[in-house]
């Protein structure tokens, strides 16, 4: 079959690049048959890791051709943002998930049908290949809905003026998770690590932190309650108040972390600030779950000397231990939960999506939902080990045994818009751990504050 593939491929370049059967293409078929070029733009990913799916769909479309880059996340932005004001900007671009309203009027969003050229074989006694044009419709809402897990529906899909439209599709979506040392855990006597964070996760965080007679941290349990020496203290801060229960951000667009949700009127405390003081208490000398101060490193690099016990990470660390601590014994474990009732994890992820400057949209929508289907997909996350986006392989992936936690995670894995600018978000909410972290008696009045200037960036 994939040889048969081939030869039509092979016989469809000869037609175009010839002329031969011409007659028997009119003028609408021989412009879509004019070659072109997407160019595509990432970050993280080589361009090996998409060989697979560009090759099956030239196979397709041979006329088609992808010019795949790849860029260092440092310039990524940077560069888009030149590429635009000098109009030499990529057809293709991936962006963040927290990004999609910041481009958005950049964006051009998924065409509701697509026409392209396809080579087809006719005749029966006599074969030849014959380009034909053929108007497919494109993924719709329902299957977006139905096909991806619940987090991408509502991140990609944004209703203007009236009507909602798709503005990306993701390849995979990552899941937060605790990394854990077996090593620290086994010398402290610990069989398991937390599945739930209550007083037993506070008793063993204490069991694996060691402190020296000056007060000094020679070893962490776990980290938490700091701001930029911890990796993704935002997306940890994040989750914990999403699930103590509190509502992010309203529909109308208004910030609501920092509110008492109409469901819990009886609390006296926000139940986002209850998780921010949960989460700095950490970093409090006075606390008994004192583990983290400001003096420390990285903690993904503190893990990675054996000096912390448990870190918060993504599937992408995984491979970034491992290269640096080969001899590291450590193991994965779910993100822990305040009960079962209502797990809520956090998801962290890139969606693939086509410029408004892009000359061939319709093309590039085309490959960008080719990219995204399953069948496709699935050699670009074996390559990459990164968890799935579409729920039909999900399964899969937990059987197969190597993204398995974060994979089991993706079906109550959830985000939020962060505003036009995520960035700002985030410095926002680390200007709100050190200020709690230097006066945990002002909690309030400075939650209110972060909420406030996070209320700024939503437009």
């Amino acid at each position: 079959m994939k040889k048969k593939t081939i030869i039509l491929s092979l016989i469809f370049i000869f037609i175009i690049t010839s002329g031969f059967g011409c007659k028997r293409v009119d003028k609408k078929v021989k412009e879509a048959m004019e070659p072109i070029t997407l160019n595509y733009w990432r970050v993280w990913d080589g361009p090996d890791d998409f060989s697979d799916i560009i090759a099956k769909y030239n196979a397709i479309h041979p006329y088609i051709t992808i010019n795949y880059r790849k860029l260092r996340y440092s310039e990524y932005e940077n560069e888009l943002l030149n590429a635009l004001a000098e109009d030499r900007a990529p057809d293709i671009i991936s962006i963040h998930n927290t990004w999609i309203k910041k481009y958005q009027s950049k964006i051009e969003p998924m065409p509701e049908q697509i026409t392209m050229a396809y080579p087809v074989e006719k005749g029966s006694i006599k074969k030849e290949v014959v380009p034909e044009l053929r108007t497919t419709k494109s993924i719709a809402l329902k299957d977006i809905k139905n096909n991806f897990i619940d987090t991408v529906y509502k991140d990609v899909v944004i209703k203007k003026d009236g009507k909602e439209r798709v503005y990306g599709l993701p390849l995979s979506v990552d899941t937060l998770a605790m990394y854990y040392n077996k090593d620290l855990f086994n010398n402290a006597g610990i069989v398991e690590p937390p599945a739930y964070w209550n007083k037993d996760f506070q008793k063993k965080v204490k069991q694996l932190t060691k402190i020296s007679a000056k007060g000094g941290i020679i070893q962490s349990g776990i980290a938490l309650g700091g701001s930029s020496n911890i990796e993704r203290y935002s997306d940890i801060l994040s989750v914990l108040m999403m699930q103590n229960g509190a509502e992010m951000l309203s529909d109308s667009g208004q910030v609501r972390f920092a509110s008492v949700p109409a469901i819990f009127k009886e609390r006296k405390f926000s139940p986002g600030m209850e998780a921010l003081r949960f989460y700095t208490d950490f970093a409090n000398p006075t606390k008994e779950v004192y583990s983290w101060n400001s003096e420390l490193g990285n903690s993904i690099n503190m893990f990675i000397d054996g000096k912390l016990a448990m870190v918060f990470g993504y599937s992408y660390d995984l491979p970034i231990i491992k290269a640096k601590a080969p001899k590291l014994n450590f193991a994965v474990a779910p993100l822990p939960q305040i009960g079962d009732l209502q797990k809520v994890n956090y998801a962290n992820y890139w969606v693939e999506t086509v410029l408004k400057k892009s000359k061939h949209p319709d093309a590039a929508w085309d490959f960008v939902q080719f990219a995204a289907r399953a069948e496709n997909v699935k050699s670009y996350l074996d390559k990459t080990g990164k968890p799935t986006a579409l729920r039909s392989l999900i399964e899969g992936q937990i059987e197969d045994g190597k993204v398995d936690v974060f994979a089991n995670q993706l079906l109550t894995a959830k985000s939020w818009y962060r505003g036009k600018n995520s960035g700002a978000m985030e410095k926002i909410f680390k200007e709100m751990i050190d200020q709690v972290n230097a006066d945990p008696k002002k909690i309030k009045k400075i939650i209110n504050s972060a909420a406030g200037k996070v209320q700024q960036t939503i437009k």
